[in-house]
């Protein structure tokens, strides 16, 4: 089609507008519940968008050719509670999508949510998604097709799950698949700024206490001794969690795969307890150290000197993530220079 309508759902500030505006699409509805998204994607658009999706009848929405929708991925992400659909607030909100495909049978469907989504409750989920789309009277591939910038050339790593469908009466979806060994190299240093093109580059330096915080952390992983280095997320707070019993009073309520990383963090405590208890007392004398940036994940692989000044770094909820300096991670980086 060169030229077709579509609408877009959970829109944010427009990422699959301007993607769909660009192949010759005329967006004809947009919502999403936050505000200021709202606020930005009419400057950016002209468009309004409606708010909470839950309360929008489906015969209100303009008929359209495809259904774009990036619905919120918190209930199935990593670094969530990973609920699933038991989550009541965001988990259910893909039906509220089928709710609106059944009513206007839009050709296409174009769904993304995030890479844990593949498998999730060891597929369970999936297999929901994808029946759900098939029993609305869609095509759709059997597996969830996992897509990143970087399999292209572009130095940000982001897979993402993107869910295609095509109405059974249009047509079929073609297998569609990237050889990984054949995916381009990319390095970070082919887009970063040098300092001297920054203006007012003081105001983006680290203030001392970040610069302390990851000090500490780079103390940790450089002084641990373990046969590799930790591939699965350190968290201080739990570090010691199962020699002093109260920290686990609901342990059999805990999910497994909380009790899986509970499990190998106590076993990294038991083999450097002495070290660990010394960078502890040291660590939490900083006032950044709880919450999340108590927590690391390292993904900068195995290294005979690690350094996590010399790779990317990133603040999540989920800790202080570490990814080698080939490319962006999901999330917007520090950069690797103080």
């Amino acid at each position: 089609m060169s030229r077709f309508t579509f609408i877009d759902l959970f829109c944010g500030i427009g990422g699959f507008h301007q993607a769909m505006s660009d192949l010759g699409g005329e967006c004809v509805y947009a919502s999403d519940i936050d505000e200021d998204c709202r606020k930005t994607y009419e400057a950016n658009y002209g468009i309004r968008p409606d708010g909470d999706i839950t309360q929008v009848n489906a015969a209100d929405i303009p008929a359209h050719d495809v259904l774009c929708g990036g619905f919120p991925c918190q209930a199935f992400s990593k670094a969530g509670k990973r609920l699933g659909f038991a989550d009541a607030t965001k988990g259910t909100l893909f039906f509220d999508i089928m709710r609106i495909a059944g009513h206007h049978k839009p050709k296409y469907m174009l769904l993304e949510n995030v890479r844990n989504l593949a498998s999730h409750d060891h597929g369970n989920t999936w297999r929901v998604i994808h029946d759900s789309i098939v029993e609305a009277g869609y095509n759709v591939i059997d597996s969830p097709v996992i897509f990143s910038p970087h399999y292209i050339g572009i130095p940000q790593h982001r897979e993402r799950v993107f869910i295609m469908c095509v109405r059974k009466d249009i047509g079929e979806i073609p297998p569609f698949y990237f050889n990984q060994e054949r995916i381009p190299e990319c390095s970070i240093d082919s887009i970063l700024q040098e300092d001297s093109e920054i203006e007012n580059l003081e105001r983006y330096r680290l203030k001392p206490e970040m610069i302390e915080w990851i000090d500490n952390w780079n103390e940790f992983i450089r002084g641990i001794k373990c046969e590799k280095l930790p591939g699965f997320p350190v968290w201080a707070d739990s570090l010691c969690a199962l020699e002093d019993n109260h920290l686990i009073s609901e342990w059999e309520n805990l999910p497994k795969w909380m009790q899986n990383f509970i499990r190998k963090n106590s076993e990294l405590w038991s083999q450097n307890k002495e070290f660990i208890e010394t960078w502890l007392v040291k660590a939490r004398k900083n006032p950044l150290f709880f919450g999340s940036k108590a927590k690391l994940e390292w993904q900068a692989g195995e290294c005979d000197r690690p350094d996590i000044w010399e790779h990317i770094m990133q603040i999540r909820p989920s800790g202080l993530r570490v990814k080698p300096g080939t490319y962006f991670p999901a999330w917007s980086p520090l950069r690797r220079h103080r």
